[in-house]
């Protein structure tokens, strides 16, 4: 039976698969926010450490183990140890959460990505309102990228507790988005094997055109100066540590079991572990080849915004004061300004709200990650970009949909290959109607995204739904990889794999540095969650046009709870079923 499981067709789609998995939105959103408050290039130097102390060794790991079984997440620890069945049911369920609400993010794409062949952009300019006397209040208050998010896409509601209706027009993306993944996950690896070159190869192609005109732009300079400017302080603060961990962690995909499924696929003496070091460096090279992006990008964001802010106040100035057009200049605005307030007080007084003080450095300190920084922040730089908006849109959204959806086919991945291997479900269901049925309650779960409080929850399912199970799925996979099944015994199976053993660097992280690092990790999310008193979340006032921040309701809690209970507590559960099954067995129940 082992013999006939499907496999890759060479090794590269192996690879592919796996750059494709593990490269993912969080490279282009993550990352360069973690540089930008942790130091610039000095955020670096954690990062590599925990990625050859952490990243590397877990990856490797996973891998292994994968290859090793040639099952899912879930007969992959059952061969391990019947008793750690729950490890795998609890990537399994991991994987599945993720995908119920990272396919929204690719419905958010669609949506944009749709617009963008709409001239003007639709987001580049704020509405008139109803009687045409003037721009639409909630737009002029923020700015015509944010009310394009948070109105035209999201239609959002002023707190969780308005649920709203249904936004249609991502209710046909969110459809549309499933059924691409349902097209490219259908046929196994026959067809992921295929949709993976293009996943993988189409974002590098996107990112080195950016690259190119970013560094073109006015001001690009000043945030890859920004980037690449040190702040060596930054590492004597724990949290610069604790999240080049993180990041690292979840960057690789580590205790979905994607990597486990995607391995299962590999002949049993493929060479793993070169394949394990090439793949990790090039999802860490990744994050920095598109944190340079991003940082030119910034720059000349930031640049634009502070000479528009300089051009705005001189004009003020000399039309307020009757000044030449040329009397202002942005190196004498400052002088200009504390010259006029000291000689003419009263008549200064009636422009003082409408003065702005502009700082480059603090357009560069601005951080926005996640949806902030792919859906409001580039999308006001693709706006002001020299050339075509159109066609740097296209590009954009193109890429940001690759990312996901690769990123999905790994997701899924995790869920589907457990499912295959389980007897039950493959006797009874054919391959194509059990994903299809899977990628319909998935899909019927995210309806709860299109609703006005649907960014809302997004970001619970966002936050909660893998953090803490993550670690400790990740912990428990060491603990029972090197003091379950012995640490001996898999050196010795992964030698007949690849025809040596692991060295001593792959011994002492896996059984020492590794697990003590993630207790580490569990210790300080625990503590931080307790100390910081009742959960809150950002919402967006729509008459002030800004975010406010608001305590989450008490249901809401109590769904964050379920997420976190939900892949957690199949490990003992599963342990507990187990050992009942087997105490029947011996009658000693009875």
């Amino acid at each position: 039976m082992e013999d006939a499981r499907p496999s890759w067709d060479n090794p590269m789609q192996f690879i592919f698969a796996c750059i494709s998995f593990a490269v993912g939105l969080g490279n282009v959103w993550r990352f360069p926010y973690l540089c930008q408050m942790h130091g610039g290039g000095g955020f670096l130097i954690p990062y590599v450490i925990m990625l050859v102390v952490e990243g590397l060794p877990l990856f490797y790991l996973e891998l292994s183990l994968g290859q090793l079984m040639r099952k899912g997440s879930i007969g992959a620890w059952r061969a391990v140890s019947p008793y750690l069945i729950g490890v795998g049911a609890g990537s399994l369920v991991i994987s599945f959460l993720v995908s119920v609400y990272y396919n929204a993010i690719n419905s958010w794409s669609l949506w944009y990505l749709f617009h963008s062949f709409e001239n003007p952009l639709p987001w580049s300019s704020c509405p008139s309102n109803r009687n045409n006397t003037g721009l639409i209040e909630e737009c002029a208050k923020s700015s015509a990228t944010e009310y394009f998010w948070y109105r035209k896409t999201l239609n959002i509601s002023p707190s969780i507790n308005d649920t709203g209706i249904i936004h249609w027009g991502m209710i046909l993306c969110l459809i549309l988005s499933w059924l691409i993944v349902y097209i490219c996950i259908i046929r196994g690896t026959e067809s992921t094997g295929k949709v993976v070159y293009v996943t993988a190869c189409f974002p590098y192609a996107v990112l080195l055109i950016y690259l190119i005109r970013g560094l073109t732009l006015h001001g690009a300079k000043n945030g890859l100066l920004y980037m690449f400017t040190p702040k060596i302080e930054q590492l004597t603060d724990p949290k610069s540590w604790i999240d080049a961990a993180t990041q690292i962690f979840y960057s690789l995909g580590l205790g979905f079991g994607s990597l486990i499924a995607f391995a299962s696929f590999n002949e049993k003496n493929n060479n793993c572990e070169i394949q394990a070091v090439i793949i990790a460096l090039i999802n860490s090279l990744t994050s920095v080849f598109a944190s340079v992006v991003t940082f030119a990008i910034y720059g000349f964001k930031a640049t634009y915004n502070y000479e528009s802010c300089i051009e705005r106040m001189i004009l003020l100035l000399t039309n307020t004061f009757d000044l030449e057009e040329t009397a202002i200049t942005s190196d004498t605005l400052d002088k200009w300004t504390a010259h006029l307030n000291s000689t003419a007080p009263d008549k200064f007084a009636t422009i003082s709200s409408q003065i702005e003080t502009c700082d480059l450095q603090s357009h560069l300190d601005t951080a926005a990650e996640g949806t902030g920084l792919i859906f409001i922040v580039y999308t006001e730089a693709i706006v002001h970009m020299p050339g075509p908006s159109q066609i740097w849109s296209i590009l954009y959204f193109s890429m940001v949909l690759m990312l996901g959806i690769g990123s999905m086919l790994g997701n899924m991945a995790g869920v589907i290959t457990p499912l295959s291997d389980m007897k039950i479900i493959s006797k009874y269901l054919p391959r194509e109607l059990m994903i299809g049925i899977t990628c319909l309650i998935a899909c019927v779960i995210g309806i709860i995204f299109t609703t006005e409080a649907g960014n809302y929850w997004f970001v619970i399912f966002n936050d909660y739904a893998a953090t803490l199970a993550l670690l400790l799925i990740v912990l428990t996979e060491i603990i029972g990889v090197c003091y379950i099944h012995g640490i001996r015994r898999f050196r010795g199976e992964i030698e007949m794999m690849v025809g040596r053993k692991p060295n001593l660097y792959w011994i002492i992280t896996w059984v020492f540095i590794s697990p003590a690092l993630i207790v580490s990790l569990l210790i300080f999310y625990v503590a931080d969650y307790t100390t910081s008193g009742r959960l809150s979340y950002i919402a967006w006032d729509s008459s002030e046009g800004r975010s406010v921040t608001l305590e989450y309701p008490t249901y809401a809690l109590a769904i964050i709870g379920l997420l976190v209970v939900a892949s957690i507590s199949c490990i003992p559960l599963m342990a507990i079923v187990v050992y009942i099954r087997k105490q029947l067995k011996k009658g000693s129940l009875l």
